[in-house]
């Protein structure tokens, strides 16, 4: 079998981790094995261990992966309301895959242990989130700042998370509309 080339091979990397950043906040750290990631890639599961040390680091890669394409949506800068329309929209909570991955792993994160470098990662995360929203606040001191921060950010996660998990499409509307507008206020 022909070696891939070195620029294949990141090609490859690069899949893997978009694929696998996916899959992690659709179904979970626990809910997709190492051959789904693969399969689903269009790779073989032969390769993954030529790329990653193990699946929690490759888990932490797209963990990464995920907040970094998250934050560098322009609503995520533009304005607190911006980010809080975003956010708290059906379309973020109907499509996990493609959202926040603080609000699609807190749970399974929160099983880690503490010193697992997802779990590292996901505490960078929330600081990164924070810091963002911090700067997005109104005026006052920085420690209102950061405790309206912190309290919006927990609002906007927690809606998130149990609109998620609710079976009833009104409640799920409702948990958000009441989330926007506390954030809001």
């Amino acid at each position: 079998m022909p070696r891939v080339s070195q620029e294949q091979a990141k090609l490859n990397r690069q899949r893997v981790v978009d694929v696998a950043a996916a899959l992690f906040r659709e179904r979970g750290l626990n809910g997709v094995g190492v051959a789904d990631i693969m399969a689903s890639a269009g790779l073989t599961h032969g390769g993954f261990y030529g790329q990653f040390a193990n699946k929690e680091a490759l888990a932490a890669e797209a963990f990464d992966h995920a907040l970094s394409d998250r934050a560098q949506a322009k609503e995520y800068r533009e304005s607190r309301d911006a980010l809080l329309s975003m956010y708290l929209s059906l379309g973020h909570v109907t499509s996990p895959g493609q959202g926040c991955p603080v609000a699609a792993l807190a749970n399974d994160v929160a099983r880690e242990a503490p010193d697992s470098p997802v779990r590292s990662r996901f505490t960078q995360g929330v600081r990164h989130l924070s810091d963002l929203l911090v700067g997005l606040m109104p005026k006052g001191s920085e420690q209102r700042r950061r405790q309206r921060a912190l309290a919006t950010m927990s609002t906007m996660v927690g809606a998130v998370v149990l609109a998620r998990a609710v079976n009833d499409e009104t409640l799920a509307k409702e948990l958000i509309l009441a989330a926007h507008s506390s954030a809001s206020a």
